[in-house]
């Protein structure tokens, strides 16, 4: 898949931006089928793309030959129904084998995470995802978080490489994001894609569609795909009373319980899919599962979230 046709797919969705969870099995190792299953069953969801080995799914937990297996994976299980994103990064050099192994297996893009630890410039990073970019024939998505914050100079630098078709933030400054959504639009000509990548982005989705990001990812989406769609289509629809019923009955919630603990932005998303009957396996160290009684308020924050589904807003604007 060339850039512009993946650029296309991604900017017009037709629901969440799914991103799967790795699937282990009672041994630790990689479970493909289960992991077959998870993607089929989003992509049936209303998934209108996969971004397979990403956070959520534990890019840094897997060895090289466990990343390609679970890309190929991905990629068979969509067969062609939705774009396959995976994720790549670490250092330079390692980012490059990651991103060509997923070209390999058949990916349609790349998701490029923060470089591992160090705190770069803004021309090392620039050099960085440029290189990244150069290696592969994949249309490349920039993730800005962490130590990766690029200033708005940086990011049309960016949206001026050929490959890379748009940033992902997962910083949450929406007073840099206006900036950079405004430098590029003023000295880049076409279509830049931004995404809202913070933890359970409904939360924020508000705010970050009012400076013009309407993409974003929903790790709700892995556990609870009927409660993402609906707010994803209330978004789309502007049912005002849907959007702050879920963000208030639900989305809060969650959120609130996702903070009881480090590591739980992707423990208590694996948990809740084992909670809806998909046994996907314990995250992998060093990251840890969560508390018995949080797993239990998570089943009671799932069961009122779909509760709200059942309720008619009073009004829909």
């Amino acid at each position: 898949m060339t850039p512009a046709p993946l650029a296309a797919r991604l900017s017009i969705p037709g629901g969440p931006l799914f991103f799967p969870v790795t699937a282990y099995g009672p041994d630790g190792s990689v479970d493909l089928g289960t992991y077959r299953t998870h993607v089929r069953q989003g992509v049936a969801a209303g998934a209108a793309a996969v971004f397979a080995c990403c956070g959520t799914g534990e890019f840094h937990a897997l060895t090289p030959e466990e990343y390609e297996a679970c890309v190929r994976a991905a990629v068979e299980a969509a067969a062609g129904r939705v774009p396959v994103v995976a994720g790549a990064g670490y250092g330079t050099a390692l980012a490059v084998r990651y991103a060509r192994l997923a070209e390999g297996a058949g990916a349609d893009g790349l998701l490029a995470m923060p470089p591992y630890l160090v705190l770069a410039g803004q021309e090392g990073l620039l050099r960085h995802y440029r290189e990244i970019a150069a290696a592969t024939a994949l249309p490349v998505i920039v993730y800005q978080r962490d130590n990766a914050v690029f200033t708005p100079d940086t990011v049309v630098e960016l949206a001026r490489t050929d490959g890379v078709i748009g940033l992902k933030d997962g910083l949450g400054d929406l007073d840099l994001m206006q900036r950079i959504v405004s430098a590029v639009r003023a000295e880049v000509p076409g279509d830049f894609l931004y995404f809202n990548g913070l933890p359970t982005a409904e939360q924020t989705q508000l705010a970050y569609r009012a400076i013009g990001v309407t993409l974003y990812s929903s790790a709700v989406f892995c556990f609870a795909p009927e409660i993402a769609l609906a707010f994803y289509q209330g978004l789309e629809a502007g049912e005002t009373a849907t959007v702050t019923r879920l963000l208030d009955g639900f989305y809060r919630p969650f959120v609130e319980l996702r903070a009881q603990g480090r590591g739980y932005a992707v423990a208590l998303v694996k948990a809740g899919v084992r909670l809806r009957g998909l046994d996907v396996g314990e995250v992998r160290p060093p990251l840890h599962e969560p508390s018995e009684d949080h797993v239990k308020q998570l089943a009671q924050v799932i069961e009122r979230g779909y509760a709200l589904l059942e309720k008619e807003p009073e009004d829909t604007k």
